[in-house]
């Protein structure tokens, strides 16, 4: 969630916590607050929401949690919410949601790049496990181009971005639209998606309404460089007809898998 005032991500955070309360969830809110707000949050959800169950209810600091400067490894942070999932379901909870304004942990190009590189790991977590989240980037503070490179990684955002490359049940979706005006954007998320070396690839088009030559090749490239064979899943007549049109080595278009 893209956010121009941080009392704006603070009232979305609490409404999405509740919810996650409502559905037996453990929650969990990463704030860049200051610790009398934070204190002020928890008693509120327990207070209002939570009352018979403290446990239910963990609030933790940005600078707490990752200290300044902090660049995210994708692996351990995706192994860190994992277990604190199975801790959640161990204790009788429905799974864990957790809401966290990450603004400072992506204010430095190295964080930005991993932390999108995070964003689609965890997403793919998300797809088949209890698990769910929300995070809060400040425009004023990261600018809008930062934020596109975060919202880019995920099916849904409110920050408007011409396409949207993320994790989905059959390995990748791709959809909106891709011309010359992102292909900078474009070829940052897909470097950023970790792939099996020589194992093929399922992309699902069918949300994709336009792309043009120059991002198929983006997309055949990313295959030479993991030997992997890229099959478009669900293409619209334009996306298989640019294909069969191009002679590439790893890219090709099919129906659903």
């Amino acid at each position: 969630m893209a956010y121009d005032d941080p009392a704006t991500f603070a009232t979305k955070a609490k409404a999405f916590l509740a919810d996650g309360l409502a559905q037996g969830l453990q929650v969990r809110y990463v704030s860049a607050g200051s610790s009398d707000e934070i204190a002020d949050l928890r008693e509120w959800l327990l207070g209002e929401l939570a009352p018979d169950r403290a446990d239910a209810v963990h609030i933790e600091s940005v600078r707490g949690t990752y200290g300044v400067g902090h660049v995210v490894s994708g692996v351990k942070q995706v192994a860190a919410y994992a277990a604190a999932t199975s801790a959640a379901l161990a204790a009788g909870f429905a799974g864990l949601r957790v809401a966290a304004d990450a603004t400072p942990l992506v204010v430095t190009p190295a964080q930005l790049d991993a932390f999108a590189r995070y964003e689609h790991q965890i997403d793919r977590y998300m797809i088949g496990h209890p698990f769910s989240a929300m995070c809060g980037y400040d425009r004023a503070v990261l600018g809008a181009d930062a934020v596109a490179e975060l919202a880019c990684m995920h099916p849904v955002s409110n920050a408007r971005t011409m396409f949207r490359w993320h994790a989905a049940e059959s390995g990748v979706a791709l959809a909106g639209e891709i011309d010359r005006s992102v292909q900078t954007l474009f070829r940052k998320a897909l470097r950023r998606t970790d792939l099996a070396q020589g194992e093929p690839v399922d992309i699902d088009v069918a949300g994709l309404d336009f792309v043009d030559h120059h991002a198929i090749v983006e997309l055949d490239e990313l295959g030479r460089q993991h030997q992997a064979r890229i099959v478009l899943r669900n293409p619209g007549y334009l996306v298989a007809r640019i294909v069969q049109l191009m002679n590439l080595d790893f890219v090709g278009v099919g129906e659903s898998a």
